[in-house]
């Protein structure tokens, strides 16, 4: 299921992570840790892959539309469990 929103609130998701957070989440989907920092908007293809993200730019930063939002659930359960 496809998920819709700015690239602000992406990017605000990001930073709230914990330190770790992107290593934890990359062993756990047995990907590169560069695939998901390209998730939250890096854009380092070399070492990591486009994990089914589309910016559009636009207000807020942009539109974005996540194919897979398997990477963004995994962060707001991170997020919740430091609650």
């Amino acid at each position: 299921m496809s998920k819709t929103i700015s690239f602000n609130e992406l990017r605000q998701l990001k930073d709230s992570l914990p330190d770790g957070s992107m290593h934890r989440i990359a062993d756990k989907l047995n990907i590169t840790v560069q695939t998901v920092r390209n998730y939250f908007g890096g854009t380092n293809y070399e070492f990591g892959k486009n994990h089914g993200v589309h910016i559009e730019p636009g207000p807020d930063g942009g539109i974005v539309v996540l194919d897979d939002t398997t990477i963004y659930d995994m962060a707001l359960e991170i997020l919740a469990e430091n609650k």
